[in-house]
């Protein structure tokens, strides 16, 4: 990497393994990319590599060298790893029944510095930020330079529970620069050292490895309240994970089931029974690393738990580090099938998505095919599930859209049913979801309604019409609203496309009146009245 140092201490490493494999490894002369040295007994001793393992020797490894090794090093802990003083080498160890250590995993540990430069912007914010991604993607790496640069000029406490970020020993590895490091005990009292932290050290920052319980979650809400900035990692590789982690979803505030008033429901367009986000999150911002040159951030978790929870995932911003050390951000805008659709009257519904889309540019849950600008639609197919389906073929037909009714759920891009069969959870609509078939939702069998699914299907772009003119027709909206509300009976609007005509039901709706479209084109209005 471009504009990086980087020590590993791989001499003390070498100086632990058998004569023989120490000598093979020098042989091979990879140091740069070893990651791991695996001895398992009775197995031939291996390196693994950043693309891919190695056979080491043509011997199997025997219980004099595991034993040789396990002499050289400090007892093992409670979480069976060891280190080596001063350096931030981990020895992980494999134990039979009886106890005995028959494997050992021997990670190399780096300083790389210079890592952090990616989000240096975002650290030097004073926002808590989570670190999440897969094992061995440089999470620790990235914590360990957070803590050295924010202690140049904060108080900053790290809590190291395996000795991975300031290494083994009583002396903390120069890495750390002047942050303090508090060693745990055991794995399990980590939650008890994190608040022992902030009571005894007055930290203005804290940074965690490894938040993986309950307890430890609850710890780090419990400094986060206090005012103390939090920096961590945790299990999962991306904000969705972590939401459907029951053990670590407070992190990002948890989620519970709300059921809303018939009024707040009818606004929202959606069920009674709806996900919200329980609290504010712990962390403010959340970091995805991707590999060890990008990176996605969600810079407000907040937004983005309430984006996903209500079918709309707002794209976070992509950061990656260019051959020549320059950092390029791209922020995606946000898709247009995502925007406030649901007011439409209908509204999209899909469960959470349990894998990551294919392509970096492709958008979650689209089944419209992508298409150059003024290009040719995509036929999409759909199943109606107790929809019309000849006044869902006449809808097609009147919009010129390629349209396929099929006549099988399992050969189908998207499901469109009623609200009434959506609130009995009827299984046939569970199992779609679970397959992540997109279900729309309509209020009613209405022309419009289906029209309006349409339009947000084929991702259409909204017709152009003359400002002048729409605010006339808004105007003569508000002015039928509030001939209503004094008491009369209904109000016809004048015929409008059906572009005005969804933003005429929108008014309707927030004063809490009711709205219906009324003709056929090009003389279909909306009507406007009393429940």
């Amino acid at each position: 990497m471009t504009g990086t140092r980087i020590t590993d201490d791989l001499d003390a490493l070498l100086g632990i393994l058998p004569t023989d494999l120490a000598r093979r490894l020098t042989e091979v002369d990879r140091h740069d990319q070893l990651l791991e040295v695996i001895l398992d007994l009775g197995r031939l001793p291996t390196a693994r590599f950043t693309d891919g393992e190695v056979v080491l020797l043509d011997r199997e490894v025997m219980r004099d060298d595991i034993e040789a090794v396990v002499a050289r090093l400090r007892e093992f802990d409670d979480d069976n790893r060891a280190g080596i003083e001063r350096t931030l080498h981990r020895i992980s160890a494999i134990r039979n029944r009886r106890g005995h250590v028959v494997g050992l995993t021997c990670r190399v540990g780096r300083a790389v510095y210079g890592t952090i430069d990616i989000i240096q912007d975002i650290v030097g914010q004073a926002n808590s930020i989570l670190l999440l991604g897969r094992p061995g993607v440089g999470k620790t790496t990235m914590l360990r330079e957070a803590a050295r640069i924010l202690a140049e000029e904060k108080r900053v406490v790290i809590v190291d529970t395996s000795n991975e970020i300031a290494g083994d020993g009583d002396v903390p590895h120069p890495a750390i620069g002047r942050a303090r490091r508090m060693q745990v005990r055991q794995p399990s009292l980590q939650h008890e050292v994190m608040i022992e932290a902030v009571e005894n050290h007055n930290p203005e920052v804290i940074v965690i490895d490894e938040i993986g319980r309950e307890l430890e979650a609850a710890a780090a809400r419990t400094i986060a309240e206090r005012g103390v900035q939090l920096i961590g990692t945790a299990h999962g590789n991306t904000l969705e994970n972590l939401l459907l982690n029951p053990t670590l979803s407070d992190l990002i505030g948890g989620i519970e089931s709300v059921t809303l008033s018939d009024e707040e429901a009818r606004r929202r367009g959606t069920q009674k029974t709806v996900l919200e986000r329980r609290a504010a999150p712990t962390f403010d911002v959340l970091v995805e690393i991707l590999d060890r040159e990008r990176l996605s951030v969600h810079h407000d978790v907040a937004g983005a738990v309430d984006a996903m929870l209500r079918g709309r995932p707002s794209p976070p911003e992509t950061r990656r580090r260019g051959e020549d050390g320059q950092v390029h951000i791209e922020s995606l805008p946000m898709p247009r099938a995502y925007t406030a659709r649901g007011e439409a009257g209908y509204r999209r519904q899909t469960a959470l998505p349990t894998a990551p889309a294919s392509d970096e540019d492709e958008l979650p849950f689209s089944p419209t095919p992508p298409r150059l600008p003024g290009g040719p639609l995509q036929p999409i197919r759909v199943y109606p599930y107790g929809v019309a389906r000849s006044r869902l073929s006449q809808a097609a037909q009147h919009m010129h859209l390629p349209v396929i009714l099929a006549g099988d759920a399992t050969d189908t891009d998207v499901i469109v049913t009623l609200r009434s069969y959506y609130r009995r959870r009827q299984k046939f609509l569970s199992d779609a979801e679970a397959r992540r078939i997109p279900v729309y939702v309509l209020r009613s069998n209405s022309l419009g309604q289906m029209e309006d699914f349409l339009s947000d299907l084929f991702n259409l772009e909204e017709p152009r019409i003359d400002d002048a003119d729409m605010q006339v027709a808004l105007q003569e909206t508000q002015q039928a609203i509030q001939t209503v509300l004094d008491g009369a009976r209904s109000i016809d609007l004048p015929p409008a496309s059906a572009y005005l005509r969804r933003l005429q039901h929108q008014l309707a709706r927030q004063a809490n009146l009711i709205s219906h479209s009324y003709g056929k084109e090009p003389r279909r209005r909306v009507r406007i009245f009393r429940e």
